[in-house]
């Protein structure tokens, strides 16, 4: 069940926007499980699943909604479902964003190949800075399964790799650069990475606050306070007047993942993705389920 403390303007509020197509009771529910899931992610990922898995039974055409249960599933180990779920995610929104989240979890299901193809058949500048960064990580650790440090190093060498400055994904960025180093028998100089890691950490301070992409001068003392170089960063939603909060109207957090791939099939066939062989006779199935449980409110794919 979901906690009783959690309220529907507890979502993000683009996120709750993208669930203006439901009802009000069927929104409110939806976006409940979608910040229980987000909630329990890092502590109970299975849990966090559940919820994910929950709202896509009743919401499973929005974008949001098929985005998080990729996460929750990559969370959990299932690459497979995570793969499927992030590509239907970016069909019916049109963002690349999860991009480095498709390589890893190309990465997960053992083809690291495949995870290259997919990290370079998008232009990275086209990318916000943080998503070139993770992507950049996510194809280094490709190039280490094949056996190949040397181009994993090459990988990282991005023009984010700032000694001297440290943004939100410096940390992660860093840490990577010093991995390899330390595969490649450089040991000197892994350390020095991991010491700019911890410099990083410092002077970004508390995980939220390093949500901010402004630059902190880690190394040089006695500098001018430099600019902000602000990538917008999600605003939070202000205040609002309490909205009603409806009961969790009979929904049991089953695992009722197969109803949601069938979906995801029926979409693949739908889009005609070239790696869908769903059959009419699944698809009916799937809309039959989604009938018995409450239907989905006649929501249609968002696109962005």
């Amino acid at each position: 069940m979901i906690p009783e403390r959690i309220e529907p303007r507890d979502l993000d509020k683009g996120a709750r926007a993208e669930l203006k197509t439901l009802s009000k009771e069927n929104a409110d529910w939806v976006a409940r499980h979608l910040v229980a899931a987000s909630e329990f992610l890092d502590d109970d990922p299975e849990l966090a699943h559940q919820h994910a898995t929950s709202a896509a039974r009743r919401a499973g055409r929005i974008a949001v909604v098929r985005e998080t249960l990729a996460i929750t599933a990559y969370a959990t180990g299932d690459f497979s479902l995570a793969l499927r779920e992030l590509r239907t995610y970016r069909r019916i929104s049109g963002s690349n964003d999860q991009l480095p989240l498709m390589v890893d979890s190309e990465r997960g299901v053992g083809r690291p190949d495949r995870a290259l193809e997919v990290g370079r058949a998008v232009d990275r500048a086209e990318l916000p800075v943080a998503v070139q960064v993770s992507l950049a990580i996510a194809m280094s650790g490709a190039r280490l399964d094949l056996g190949q440090p040397e181009l994993a190093l090459a990988e990282l060498e991005i023009p984010q790799l700032d000694p001297d400055r440290a943004y939100s994904y410096s940390p992660a960025l860093f840490s990577a650069y010093a991995e390899v180093l330390e595969e490649l028998g450089r040991t000197a100089e892994a350390a020095e990475w991991r010491a700019r890691t911890a410099r990083a950490e410092a002077a970004l301070g508390a995980p939220a606050e390093a949500e901010l992409v402004e630059i902190f001068e880690i190394e040089e003392e006695g500098e001018p306070e430099p600019e902000a170089q602000a990538e917008p960063a999600a605003e939070s939603e202000p205040a609002t007047e309490s909205e009603p909060n409806h009961d969790d109207p009979g929904a049991v957090l089953e695992d009722d993942v197969a109803a949601v791939i069938a979906e995801g099939e029926a979409l693949d066939a739908e889009s005609n993705d070239a790696e869908s062989n769903v059959a009419e006779s699944n698809e009916a199935e799937a809309h039959d389920t989604e009938s018995n449980e409450g239907g989905r409110d006649g929501a249609v794919p968002s696109a962005h």
